[in-house]
């Protein structure tokens, strides 16, 4: 993981690409150690895979951390968008809600009136 301090998001991201190419370079190596017909070395593998799911777990919360950063930047935090897509749906679900009632209203009418007769 990066230390804190001066550096900027780019750089940061740059780490990152860094890091991902060693990833590779380690997947790599793994796959020649096991395709190696003498055999594979398991302390190299184990030790490249052990370096691969570090780099890995950094990767991650590198990402994790930027992307973070940048969702705290909000330039549309005051746009009611939400609020009136929620206040919309509400408003179609009471309308069906109406209509549903009416069409009950009309059952229960009908009922009577053919009582009535």
């Amino acid at each position: 993981m990066d230390s804190p301090g001066p550096n900027t998001s780019l750089q940061r991201l740059q780490n990152v690409e860094k890091r991902i190419v060693r990833v590779l370079e380690l997947a790599g190596g793994v796959m020649d150690e096991l395709a190696n017909p003498s055999g594979s070395r398991k302390d190299l593998v184990s030790s490249h895979c052990a370096e691969f799911m570090k780099l890995i777990k950094d990767i991650q919360m590198t990402l994790r951390e930027e992307i973070k950063s940048a969702c705290d930047y909000r330039p549309f935090e005051k746009c009611d968008y939400i609020a009136r897509v929620s206040n919309e749906i509400c408003s179609k679900k009471l309308e069906y809600l109406a209509a549903q009632l009416d069409n009950m209203k009309q059952t229960v009418d009908e009922y009577h009136d053919a009582d009535a007769v």
